[in-house]
């Protein structure tokens, strides 16, 4: 499959042709993992020499222009400098080759290089360099984990992609700072790293690519994240203002979940957000994005840097500032304590954390340096648990189970719990599993239907549990209930 060109800028009353990348996939198959190939415009000996001295004298050429190459129509601003010099220098060059030579300064010079038409593709999620002469792995949306034909040859070449990243990122990189990590202007997630310091294979980057445009609810029931009624439980936890988390393992699109659900926040309510990085994107006018700041310096006595601002600050500031709808993008350190005060307060809090189950999350937040009590996580209304899971199409990303908490077993500690929806891969469908105390609460006290929104209609098929029971259980008389992975938790000591 040949490159073609595309348009570009308008240039004398014309558009200027700039030839564009395509793309060659070989999904898996049986033993073949696949295969992803990039195919670009190729340069004549000719025009690769005057794309080198072009790109290596780029300041000069384009001077004062040249300081102006960011923000948006950069590369709309560097094609048309590159178009009026290949006039004046290079007249005999045809259509054609002008259209490769902008291709290659545009990718280059205000893109993303080798790795440029990899992040154009909306199907690719992730795009991961290992080291030099090795191939540049992508995550695909159907297809997953797939090898590229893309390579960086040498180590100089690789390191110099990471400073040109880390310019966009987060400032200079050097090898007494080799990691980086942040947001580029486009939104996509950087982790990198520089030389041999912290990576024995070399300079590396995984990049998780911004979606086009923000999930929305709709969204996630196409992709078959969910199901309608699932949505509609969603929608009615967000509108009025239930409490939840989202937890799942790395890169099941906890985020992304979280992102969609919060774009049905009434309008007019205060949203604050708070964020290691920047990775919310919500369509509220009335929304405060706070992000972790780092230190400089070597860490104090208190374990941070001069300087350093971190979650438990901006949620300790976030409290102050009376929000209606208040969203920590990941709970792992400290300001744990603080979310779960916030829920149990009656502050509406949305956020994700790790755990693959509702026992493992209980686990890790009543461990060390954690350490909530019981008592506190009895506050959080719903867990909804997120996986990565097989279907004929390839990977999808699905909420496989949804549980609430209903209170705190006064005998035993035991948190009680319904499981209130279930995804049944046996038949691919979500299964609601038993009836929602916590809407029974909300109905009596807003003189609301009994029925909840999301529930099938009377004598339509639906698999309940009669009763709220210990985290883990399964009640057994209901044998066509979906059974839980999730052992008992056992009440930690001196809680009894």
């Amino acid at each position: 499959m040949s490159a073609v060109s595309g348009r570009g800028p308008i240039v004398g009353g014309r558009p200027l042709a700039i030839a564009v990348p395509s793309t060659e996939l070989r999904p898996p198959s049986g033993g073949d993992p696949g295969f992803y190939r990039v195919v670009e415009p190729p340069l004549s000996p000719f025009e690769a020499a005057v794309y080198a001295s072009l790109r290596a004298n780029l300041p000069r050429v384009l001077g004062p222009l040249y300081e102006s190459l960011d923000g948006p129509g950069r590369a709309d601003r560097l094609a048309r400098a590159v178009e009026e010099y290949l006039t004046r220098r290079e007249p005999g060059l045809s259509d054609d080759a002008r259209a490769r030579l902008r291709y290659y300064l545009v990718r280059d010079g205000v893109g993303y290089g080798p790795v440029d038409a990899l992040l154009r593709d909306p199907d690719v999620e992730d795009v991961s360099v290992d080291g030099t002469a090795t191939p540049v792995y992508v995550v695909h949306r159907r297809f997953g984990s797939l090898a590229t034909n893309v390579v960086f040859a040498t180590e100089d070449e690789l390191n110099a992609f990471v400073v040109r990243l880390s310019q966009r990122v987060a400032g200079a990189v050097a090898t007494i700072r080799p990691v980086v990590e942040g947001h580029t202007p486009e939104g996509h997630r950087v982790e990198a790293t520089y030389g041999r310091e912290v990576s024995g294979r070399g300079p590396s980057v995984t990049i998780r690519r911004a979606p086009s445009s923000p999930f929305t609810p709709s969204e996630l029931e196409r992709r078959g994240t969910v199901s309608h009624e699932l949505l509609i439980f969603l929608t009615w936890a967000v509108r009025t203002g239930q409490s939840l988390a989202v937890i799942g393992g790395p890169g099941v699109g906890k985020t992304s979940t979280l992102n969609a659900i919060l774009h049905v926040v009434p309008p007019g309510l205060k949203v604050v957000s708070i964020e290691d990085v920047r990775e919310l994107d919500l369509p509220h006018e009335h929304w405060l994005a706070t992000v972790r700041r780092a230190g400089r310096g070597d860490r104090g006595a208190d374990g941070r840097r001069v300087g350093e601002i971190d979650l438990y600050d901006l949620l300790r500031l976030a409290l102050r500032e009376r929000p209606d709808r208040l969203v920590v993008g990941e709970v792992r350190g400290r300001e744990a304590s603080l979310v779960f005060q916030a829920i149990a307060t009656g502050h509406p809090t949305y956020t994700t954390m790790h755990a693959d189950s509702l026992a493992s999350l209980v686990r890790r937040l009543e461990s060390p340096p954690i350490s909530i009590p019981r008592i506190l996580l009895a506050s959080l209304p719903f867990v909804v648990v997120q996986r990565l899971t097989s279907s004929a199409a390839g990977p999808v990303r699905r909420i496989t189970e949804v549980v609430e908490i209903v209170g705190l077993e006064p005998d035993t500690d035991e948190l009680l719990t319904n499981r209130l929806f279930a995804f049944d891969p046996g038949n691919g469908r979500w299964v609601e599993v038993g009836p929602s105390v916590i809407y029974e609460r909300w109905a009596e006290a807003n003189d609301a239907p009994s029925r909840p929104p999301w529930s099938p209609p009377d004598g339509a098929t639906s698999q309940r549990v009669d009763a709220p029971t210990p985290i883990g259980s399964v009640p057994a008389a209901d044998p066509g209930a979906v059974p839980s992975a999730d052992p008992p938790v056992p009440a930690p000591r001196g809680v009894r």
